[in-house]
C-alpha cells in the first residue's frame, strides 16, 4: 500500500500556507518553508513593503516579505511559472510620500544599514512614542532614529470594497495614527512601524482607483542580499558599499533574480516566470501595492498588508537570467494585443493581396530588464528577450516597435519589453501554453 502521507512529503505538498516574514535579507542558506507541490499553492498573509520597514531600522533589507517557499522539483537551471490567482488589500489605510534620507543615521545605505545617531547602534529596535515624524525612538538610548523622513507625503484611506482610495486631511491623519496597527492590518509576524504613524496630510481630497499589485515577487538569490536590492537598479549600490552585504557587479548580475519589480502589471491574473538560482527555487512575496501608475515616480505608493494566492509550476531547464511576464489581456502594449476577428480578416485579406504565404502566429510576452539607468534596464531586457528566443537583439528592436512597447516599470532602472513573440518559439520553450490560456488563442 501507498503510504500518501510519505508521499506528499517527497513530492510536495498540495498547499502551503505562509505566515512568517523575513529581517530583509533574502539569504540562499537559511531554511525555506515547503517544499509544495509543482502544480501546487501558496497562500500568504504578506505585510506593507517599503515605508514601515523603511522606518524600522531593526528590518535590515527595506523591505519586510515572506519567508521563502522552496518548490519541490526546482533545480538550478530551472524556472517557476507563478500564477497570481487572487491579491485582496485587507488594510484599510496607509501613508506615503517622497522619501528624505536622514543622514548620520546610517552606514553608506539607509535602506538596509541603519545606525542610531545617539549610541552607534546598528540595527537599533526601536519603539514608538507618540505620532508624527519624530515618533520612531531606539530603544536603547531613546534618540529620534528613522532613517527616512518625508519631504510631501499623503494619508489615504480605502473605503470597505477596497476600489476607492481617498486622501484624508491632518486631523484625520493623526486620528489614524492612533490606531495604525489596526488600521493597516499589520501580519501577526510583522516587527514594521506602521508608517501611519507619520500622520503626513500634504495632500488632501485626492481621489484614486485601487488595483493591487506586488512589488516583491520572485525567487531567491544565489547569494545573501538585500531583499530590497534584488534588482539591478536598488542592487547597484551595494557596489563599494562599506556594509557587510556590499557585493560586486559581477556578484549582484549573478546572483540578483530580480524578485524586486514594482512593475504594476505583476497582478491578479498573470503569470510571472521566474529563474531558479538555488535548490527549490524560493518563492517570496510581498510589498503590496494598493495602486500605482506606470514609474513609481515618486519613489513609493500606497503599501498594504494583504492576502495572496499564487500556483506554481516548474518549467524544467528554461534556464534565464530574470523575470518574464504574462500580463492580463487589460495590461498589454495596444500594439502589442493579439489580433482580433476582424483585424486578423485584414490581415489576411493584405497577405493575398501581397503574396504573403503565411502570418505569423504570435502572442504577448514580456521581458523584464534592469540595471542602474533606464537605457541599461532596457538594453538587459532587450538581450534577455534575444537569449530566450534565439534571435538578434535588433529583430526584437523591431518587434517592440511594431507590435509592442518599452514601458517604465520603476525608475529609474526596471522597464518592461512587451512584444508579440512567434508562438511556436515560446512553445519551444514551454511556455506558449501560458499565453494561450490567457490570450484564448
Amino acid at each position: 500500500m501507498i503510504d500518501t502521507k510519505e508521499l506528499r512529503r517527497t513530492s510536495g505538498a498540495r498547499t502551503v500556507f505562509v505566515n512568517e516574514l523575513t529581517n530583509g535579507i533574502l539569504d540562499p542558506a537559511a531554511p525555506m518553508l515547503g517544499p509544495v507541490a509543482d502544480g501546487g499553492t501558496i497562500v500568504a498573509n504578506t505585510a506593507p513593503g517599503c515605508w514601515g520597514p523603511m522606518i524600522t531600522p531593526q528590518i535590515r533589507g527595506g523591505h519586510e516579505v515572506t519567508r521563502p517557499v522552496a518548490v519541490a522539483g526546482a533545480e538550478v537551471g530551472d524556472a517557476i511559472a507563478i500564477r497570481i490567482r487572487s491579491l485582496v488589500v485587507t488594510s484599510a489605510a496607509t501613508a506615503s510620500g517622497n522619501d528624505k534620507p536622514m543622514h548620520g543615521r546610517f552606514n553608506g545605505d539607509p535602506f538596509c544599514a541603519a545606525v542610531c545617531p545617539q549610541c552607534s547602534t546598528e540595527w537599533p529596535p526601536t519603539r514608538v512614542e507618540g505620532i508624527g515624524q519624530t515618533a520612531i525612538r531606539c530603544a536603547k538610548c531613546g534618540t529620534d532614529a528613522t532613517p527616512f523622513t518625508m519631504t510631501n507625503g499623503y494619508t489615504i484611506a480605502f473605503d470597505e470594497e477596497r476600489q476607492i482610495g481617498l486622501t484624508v486631511g491632518k486631523a484625520e491623519a493623526e486620528t489614524f495614527a492612533q490606531d495604525a496597527e489596526r488600521l493597516m492590518a499589520l501580519p501577526d509576524a510583522s516587527i514594521q512601524n506602521p508608517i501611519l504613524t507619520f500622520a503626513p496630510a500634504d495632500l488632501v481630497g485626492v481621489a484614486t482607483r485601487v488595483r493591487p499589485f506586488l512589488g516583491q515577487l520572485g525567487t531567491t538569490p544565489s547569494k545573501a542580499m538585500p531583499d530590497s536590492h534584488n534588482a539591478g537598479d536598488f542592487g547597484a549600490s551595494l557596489g563599494g558599499a562599506p556594509h557587510i552585504y556590499a557585493l560586486t557587479p559581477e556578484e549582484l548580475a549573478e546572483h540578483k533574480t530580480d524578485g524586486h519589480l514594482d512593475v504594476n502589471t505583476v497582478r491578479q491574473g498573470a503569470v510571472l516566470i521566474c529563474p531558479v538560482k538555488v535548490p527549490g527555487g524560493g518563492i517570496y512575496m510581498g510589498d503590496m501595492h494598493a495602486l500605482q501608475g506606470d514609474g513609481e515616480i515618486a519613489g513609493h505608493t500606497c503599501d498594504v498588508a494583504g492576502t495572496v494566492t499564487l500556483e506554481v509550476y516548474v518549467i524544467k531547464g528554461l534556464n534565464i537570467d530574470g523575470p518574464i511576464l504574462f500580463p492580463v489581456v487589460d495590461d498589454v502594449p495596444y500594439l502589442a494585443r493579439p489580433l482580433n476577428k476582424i483585424e486578423r480578416l485584414r490581415a489576411r485579406a493584405l497577405a493575398h493581396k501581397h503574396g504573403v504565404q503565411e502570418i505569423e502566429a504570435d502572442a504577448p510576452v514580456t521581458f523584464i530588464g534592469t540595471g542602474s539607468n533606464l537605457n541599461e534596464a532596457t538594453a538587459n531586457g532587450l538581450q534577455r528577450a534575444a537569449d530566450l528566443l534565439g534571435v538578434s537583439v535588433p529583430e526584437v528592436m523591431n518587434r517592440a516597435t511594431l507590435a509592442g512597447a518599452i514601458e517604465i516599470g520603476r525608475h529609474p532602472g526596471v522597464v518592461r519589453v512587451t512584444f508579440r513573440a512567434p508562438l511556436k518559439l515560446l512553445d519551444a520553450k514551454g511556455i506558449g501554453t501560458f499565453a494561450r490560456g490567457l490570450y484564448n488563442l
